[in-house]
């Protein structure tokens, strides 16, 4: 790891107030604003948490939903318990087959609110790290609208780029209100923006 990179890091301030308030990411604060500002996450719900590794967004989820409330996080990576009741973690690779049957099979009840950070092991090579970072926001998506209940959210993360237009059309093809969000704490030069799909629309049959 760049010495460089390990010093910026020590000088971030969202860094620095995740160690004081025990967050195991910065990246907790960017959910945390986003809910603030939108509230598409309240006390009470079910949420799925997809590349959650190593926890900041389901701690986040579990302050929000609070006893009452269910958390699924979910990665590729292990996921070190939480010791916070209500959370569950599970070892899972979303591109799987059967990932939705083994997600749909820990929850409750359906999911209110799906939630995905998720992002490729990065190349350094734009145009494939924009792929295959949209071709998971992708699965997250299929994820989500077999999950969730008619009118529940999704929050997702994408790289903006080529076909960045593509799956924000997608997203807005199955929610009935579809918003862009650059949290604060997100940082300015990354091209990571989150996706905020309100209402999932109920399935034509």
């Amino acid at each position: 790891m760049p010495k460089a990179w390990i010093r910026q890091r020590a000088k971030d301030y969202y860094y620095q107030r995740a160690k004081r308030e025990s967050y195991r990411s910065r990246a907790a604060y960017k959910l945390l604003q986003a809910v603030k500002k939108h509230r598409f996450i309240e006390p009470g719900d079910v949420v799925v948490d997809l590349g959650a590794a190593p926890g900041g967004w389901t701690q986040a989820s579990r302050k929000i939903v609070g006893e009452e409330g269910f958390v699924l996080g979910v990665d590729l990576k292990q996921i070190q318990p939480t010791g916070l009741s209500n959370v569950h973690t599970i070892t899972l690779d979303i591109t799987d087959p059967q990932a939705i049957e083994h997600i749909a099979a820990l929850l409750p009840r359906p999911a209110d609110v799906v939630v995905s950070d998720v992002s490729p092991d990065l190349s350094g090579i734009w145009e494939l790290d924009h792929a295959r970072q949209i071709d998971l926001a992708r699965k997250s998506l299929q994820i989500a609208t077999s999950i969730l209940k008619p009118g529940g959210n999704l929050f997702v993360k994408a790289f903006q780029g080529d076909i960045f237009n593509e799956f924000l059309k997608d997203v807005r093809g199955h929610f009935r209100f579809v918003k862009l969000v650059k949290p604060k704490a997100s940082r300015t030069r990354s091209s990571e923006i989150y996706i905020l799909g309100i209402s999932l629309k109920q399935a034509d049959y």
